[in-house]
């Protein structure tokens, strides 16, 4: 995704909420899905950064094909997240994404 695409999907995107993350959706008329991930420095420190980034974008590869078809995704990482293992991580987002909660808000 391109920059103008990330802005364009924060602000128009429909918001969701979990403990440690904020999902931002909006459908993009493409066939495919595409995941954007946003995490700041007050996650931690790059290690820190990059292992969430890493985490998140497993938990995408590994559930693509659950994942519904032409939708733009940008996962947010809150303070905290930079503690969590993939574990904790994939039953965040799974929570979400898997147990059809997405579907059924947008």
């Amino acid at each position: 995704m391109k920059r103008a695409e990330f802005v364009n999907l924060n602000r128009s995107g429909k918001r969701h909420h979990a403990k440690h993350f904020i999902v931002i959706a909006k459908h993009n008329g493409l066939q495919i899905s595409r995941l954007g991930v946003s995490v700041s420095k007050r996650v931690g420190n790059a290690i820190k950064r990059n292992r969430v980034k890493r985490l998140i974008r497993e938990f995408f590869r590994l559930n693509r094909p659950f994942f519904p078809h032409g939708y733009d995704f940008v996962v947010i990482a809150k303070k905290d997240a930079g503690y969590l293992d993939f574990k904790k991580t994939q039953e965040e987002l799974g929570e979400f994404f898997l147990d059809k909660k997405f579907v059924s808000s947008m």
